[in-house]
C-alpha cells in the first residue's frame, strides 16, 4: 500500500477523531474529548497556530491511513502526539514513515527535543520509539492513559529552522 503525506486542515478533524478513537477503543482506552483528546477539535489552532504540525498519511484514494502531530511545548521541545494507524495499514512500514516524517519536521522547525507519552500495551509503537533512540524520563504531568514517557534528543539539522 503506497501512501502520501499532507498537512491537516480543520476539515480533517472529523476523520482524524474517528481514526484516533477507533484505535484507542481497539486497545481498551476510552477517548477523552474534553481532556487528552481536546486538541483534535481544532487541529489548526491546537497544532499549526502554535508552530507545530499535524500530518496525515493518505492512501492512493485519498483515504486516511494514519496521522501524527508535533505540539510545541517550548522553544526547544515538541511533543509527538496522536500517532495512529488504521489496523489494516500496520505492518507495512507506515509507523516508521510517520515517525521519521514527524522527526524530520521537528528538526526543520528547530526543536532539539521530542517527548511523548504512551502506554506499554502499544507494543509495536513502543518498539518503534525505542529503536529510534527514545528513552524513558519523568514528565511533570502524565496523561491518564499513559504509563510511560519517552524523550529523544535530536541530532541537529544543518538546515536553518523554518520558524
Amino acid at each position: 500500500m503506497s501512501a502520501t503525506f499532507r498537512s491537516a486542515t480543520q476539515a480533517d478533524a472529523g476523520p482524524v477523531r474517528e481514526l484516533v478513537y477507533q484505535v484507542l477503543r481497539e486497545f481498551g482506552f476510552t477517548p477523552d474529548p474534553a481532556g487528552t483528546d481536546a486538541d483534535l477539535e481544532d487541529l489548526e489552532r491546537s497544532y499549526l497556530a502554535r508552530g507545530g504540525v499535524f500530518e496525515l498519511l493518505l492512501d492512493e484514494q485519498g483515504k486516511l491511513v494514519g496521522c501524527v502531530g508535533l505540539y510545541p511545548i517550548d522553544e526547544a521541545t515538541a511533543e509527538l502526539r496522536k500517532m495512529y494507524l488504521r489496523p489494516d495499514a500496520r505492518g507495512h512500514g507506515h509507523g516508521q514513515r510517520l515517525l521519521d516524517h514527524a522527526l524530520g519536521h521537528a528538526r526543520r522547525l528547530g526543536f532539539g527535543i521530542v517527548v511523548l507519552q504512551t502506554a506499554t500495551i502499544l507494543e509495536r509503537a513502543l518498539t518503534l520509539y525505542l529503536r529510534a533512540g527514545f528513552a524513558p524520563y519523568e514528565p511533570e504531568e502524565r496523561v491518564s492513559r499513559s504509563d510511560l514517557a519517552l524523550r529523544l534528543v535530536l541530532d541537529p539539522d544543518p538546515a536553518p529552522p523554518e520558524r
